[in-house]
């Protein structure tokens, strides 16, 4: 996509990487298929995936439920090409010559389906726009 031979590796970071980051890498995967290394973590991993985020992304077909919440590493950051960071603030590590996205997403936890439906609608969109971006030679 960017490069001749090279897969653009995107990681998502959001606090309990429950919800926002694993339904973005979910669009990711979905929309970019083979032709970027998606990962997702979180700075404090919840125990399952949020059970309405996961309930939402099976109304658009994808299915997330197998997905565990997952500790960020640091080499998964300095091996990304794009890091997009949702909510997590100072948490989230920073590494220079990184390429940075900080999302401003509300938080699914402790919302009911409708709320967490415009949540993932802006996250496609959001993941669409990134996915442009990284077709489009720099």
């Amino acid at each position: 996509m960017t490069r001749e031979n090279h897969k653009p590796t995107v990681l998502f970071v959001c606090v309990h990487n429950a919800g926002r980051s694993q339904m973005a890498a979910g669009f990711l995967r979905e929309i970019a298929g083979d032709d970027v290394v998606v990962h997702s973590g979180g700075t404090q991993p919840a125990d399952q995936v949020n059970p309405v985020a996961v309930a939402a992304m099976a109304e658009v077909g994808i299915d997330i439920s197998t997905r565990v919440p997952d500790q960020l590493s640091p080499y998964t950051v300095q091996e990304s090409d794009v890091v997009v960071t949702m909510g997590c603030g100072d948490d989230c590590p920073f590494y220079p010559g990184k390429r940075y996205e900080d999302w401003q997403l509300d938080d699914p936890a402790g919302q009911g389906i409708e709320a967490v439906r415009l949540i993932r609608d802006d996250i496609r969109a959001r993941v669409e726009e990134l996915v442009d971006s990284l077709r489009t030679p720099a």
